[in-house]
């Protein structure tokens, strides 16, 4: 394979590739084998059906066989020894093909610019961590408690008002008929929380332990007999305890039925808890500062197609008129998010930054765990769509590569109270909306980048789509 590389303009290519004679035949012998090893056809045992028979055959499928993968082995390897990274998808013009003929054909490509990284261990950026005093862990705790009252079992013939515990049997019918669901035994319910069916728990005051009570109510739109859906049910109620709240005594015991060795650690893990729940979005303005640090670096020419690709994502859903008259604006923007992404990239691989299959899979079971109830739904969202099993593969590249920068880089640490973390979050989250409503753009846009050879988009078909695809296809002229 010979490769002659030829600048037109800018960032734009043509490189010249050609294949000889010699080498496609071989190509084509190749797969002849494997074909006779499988072919079969009448008069001729398996495997023994001589090659100019089955190239009569089929000699027109084998070649357009063989030149697909030609071209896109070839091509791929043209551009990895010429270190050229494709921004889009390149394209190839046939100049000369055709069977027991040379190869000729050029690839059209425009390339990524070439960044310098290595003013990012210059960068400056703040560093919070949040210092929580006593008072706040223990109004946490304190709030904890008051959710998960105790409840002692009240005198006979104590009647059941608002907040108390009432421990029952019942069976319920529908027009005097028993239903499918229709018993319980030992139900609980806190009355006053409206829990069971609505209205049902009022009906319930008044009564004491041993006492029947026929109470009435709708049955939901969610029933699982869907003949009963709002059907009035009578459910016959016989009392066998009634339990008085008291107040939760905050000790070493009450610590351990949440999980913590004692008081002193259960205090620990909710000072930290409350501190992860500020540093998580402090460290989204930390990497937000790193980011307008990036867009500020200076890239010497940005891919045109790039440009157009980022607008129309930019553009959706907006008329042919608002976009005439937002598109400068637009394109500034989308400038912005190609520079930074092109930098970030670029820095994960100098830095070989890599996402093993583990930190992927411990990415989907935190996204799982964000969605109590509806696992099964989500495991399966990710199964079936390899689109966002990748963003989420390039979610984690990225957060990578933020974590690194910020080991390189100059970091500005500052502890601050929660008082002043509440004010900083608030005020970013206005300069946000203002930031936002200046770009005419939607909320929640951000710069994504992705690792080569890794596909990475959002399952958020509306998310903006990665600029940093470094394509393997090629299409042809």
């Amino acid at each position: 394979m010979k490769v002659v590389v030829e600048n037109k303009k800018g960032l734009n290519k043509d490189v010249k590739v050609f294949v000889d004679k010699k080498t496609m035949n071989t190509y084509m012998d190749k797969r002849y084998d494997e074909i006779k090893s499988t072919v079969n056809l009448k008069g001729f045992r398996p495997g023994k059906v001589p090659k100019e028979i089955i190239k009569r055959q089929f000699g027109k499928v084998v070649f357009n066989e063989v030149l697909d993968k030609v071209l896109k082995d070839t091509s791929i390897k043209a551009l990895e020894e010429n270190k050229i990274k494709p921004a889009g998808q390149p394209k190839l013009n046939l100049k000369t093909y055709g069977e027991d003929k040379d190869l000729e054909y050029v690839i059209s490509v425009t390339e990524l610019p070439k960044v310098d990284v290595k003013t990012i261990e210059n960068l400056k950026f703040d560093d919070y961590s949040v210092k929580i005093e006593p008072k706040e862990t223990d109004k946490r705790i304190q709030e904890i408690a008051k959710n998960q009252p105790n409840f002692k079992d009240a005198p006979d013939q104590t009647k059941a008002v608002d907040k108390d515990l009432v421990i029952f049997d019942y069976t319920a019918t529908v027009d005097d008929k028993s239903f499918k669901g229709g018993e319980g035994k030992d139900t609980q319910l806190t009355l006053g929380k409206d829990l069971f069916l609505k209205g049902f728990d009022k009906q319930l005051i008044g009564v004491k332990k041993g006492d029947e009570k026929i109470v009435e109510a709708k049955l939901p739109e969610n029933f699982p007999e869907k003949n009963l859906i709002n059907k009035i049910a009578k459910f016959k109620c016989v009392i066998k305890n009634i339990k008085k709240p008291e107040e939760t005594k905050i000790n070493d015991e009450f610590a351990k039925n949440l999980g913590a060795k004692d008081l002193n650690n259960l205090k620990s893990l909710i000072s930290k808890q409350i501190n992860d729940e500020y540093k998580n979005s402090l460290d989204r303005l930390s990497k937000n500062q790193i980011i307008k640090e990036i867009e500020k670096f200076k890239v010497s020419e940005i891919p045109e197609n790039l440009i157009e690709e980022e607008v129309k994502i930019l553009s959706q859903g907006m008329s042919e008129d608002d976009i005439k008259k937002s598109r400068k604006n637009f394109e500034e923007i989308a400038k912005k998010r190609i520079k930074v992404g092109l930098i970030l990239n670029e820095f994960g691989e100098q830095n070989k930054i890599k996402v093993s299959e583990q930190e992927l899979q411990t990415e989907v079971q935190k996204q799982i765990r964000t969605m109590p109830g509806q696992e099964k739904m989500v495991m399966d969202f990710y199964q079936k769509n390899p689109s966002a099993l990748a963003s989420l593969r390039g979610t984690v590249y990225e957060e990578k590569i933020i974590s690194l920068i910020k080991e390189k880089a100059k970091s500005n640490k500052k502890e601050i109270s929660k008082e002043e973390a509440e004010k900083i979050l608030k005020q970013s989250q206005k300069q946000q909306l203002d930031q936002e409503l200046k770009d005419q753009r939607k909320p929640e846009k951000k710069v994504e980048v992705k690792k080569s050879g890794e596909n990475k988009t959002k399952p958020n078909p509306k998310k903006s789509k990665s600029i940093l695809k470094k394509s393997k296809k090629v299409s042809k002229k």
